[in-house]
């Protein structure tokens, strides 16, 4: 029963989905084909499979807050309903699915629209891997008819960066990619930088692609604006109570595939950019400063702190 949720949660480990976007709705669709093909005699026993699908996912990725808000979100529906009946829970998981989604098409639109205002004519844009959000901006901006450039970097060991370019290329947008250790040396060409998000702290710290925090760094020291553009619900609500958000390693075969032996390699997929080096979040509820994100998640979405 629990085999799509497991498929799903195995092309997210292997990186088959990529973005906290893409993964938030695979782990979503995955869900309700679970409820779909359920044969739990009665909620509780439907709960349990959903419980149960929930660790398979959570355990897949340890640094995607909008994939277990998305889940979490949810089973809450469910665990609230005081309906009782399999049939009526499982229209309810596909209910609260279908609203998620929704969701995060709206965000991510007044995302885009907010941000592309910042986006002038001319303007030099680094970005750094890839992120849905960031390339849907660039496509709202190109879209209203605004001439810029794109510096990209190649984002190792996956080359994420090279996502972005093939996006940027297709929207005929003019586009130079960089090795990630070339940054600063293009710095003082940009305008700002933006990033995506993987996860926001109750801080208002941002985690993100390996690399982002020395971009950060660069960019402060170059005084140049540095945005990060993302759903409110990459906040994650662990780090509220003294948990830290988890940074995952990555297998060392990605950096090199027969290495010598004895050689220790580390492959950190992410790292922390402090709420001091960031400029500004752009998300749908405009540009907030990473000190008010706890003040704008209580607003927002209450629920998260349940």
């Amino acid at each position: 029963m629990l085999k799509p949720v497991q498929n799903t949660a195995d092309k997210i480990r292997r990186l088959e989905v990529q973005g906290a976007r893409n993964v938030a709705i695979a782990a979503l669709r995955a869900i309700e084909t679970l409820a779909e093909e359920t044969k739990a005699k009665n909620k509780k026993e439907f709960l349990k499979e959903l419980l149960e699908a929930k660790e398979i996912l959570f355990l897949s990725r340890e640094t995607e807050p909008l994939m277990r808000n998305a889940v979490r979100w949810v089973i809450s529906q469910v665990e609230k309903s005081s309906k009782q009946e399999v049939r009526e829970a499982t229209e309810i998981v596909s209910s609260a699915s279908r609203q998620f989604l929704k969701n995060l098409e709206d965000s991510n639109e007044k995302i885009a629209e907010i941000g592309a205002r910042r986006i002038k004519n001319d303007s030099v844009i680094l970005t750094h891997c890839h992120s849905s959000t960031v390339t849907y901006l660039l496509k709202k901006a190109r879209q209203e008819g605004k001439n810029f450039e794109v510096i990209c970097t190649e984002t190792r060991p996956l080359f994420q960066g090279r996502l972005t370019a093939k996006e940027m290329l297709k929207l005929d947008v003019k586009t130079t990619l960089i090795v990630d250790s070339a940054v600063r040396f293009f710095m003082n060409q940009v305008d700002f930088v933006i990033v995506g998000a993987d996860a926001i702290t109750s801080q208002g710290n941002v985690i993100n692609k390996i690399g982002t925090s020395t971009i950060a760094l660069i960019a402060n020291e170059a005084r140049t604006p540095f945005y990060v553009i993302t759903e409110l619900l990459k906040f994650d609500p662990v780090t509220m109570y003294g948990d830290y958000e988890k940074i995952e390693e990555r297998k060392p075969n990605e950096i090199w595939e027969k290495p010598p032996k004895n050689l220790v390699i580390r492959n950190p997929a992410f790292d922390v950019t402090r709420r001091d080096f960031i400029h500004g979040i752009i998300c749908e509820e405009g540009i907030i400063s990473p000190h008010s994100i706890i003040e704008v998640m209580h607003r927002k979405h209450p629920w998260v702190f349940e």
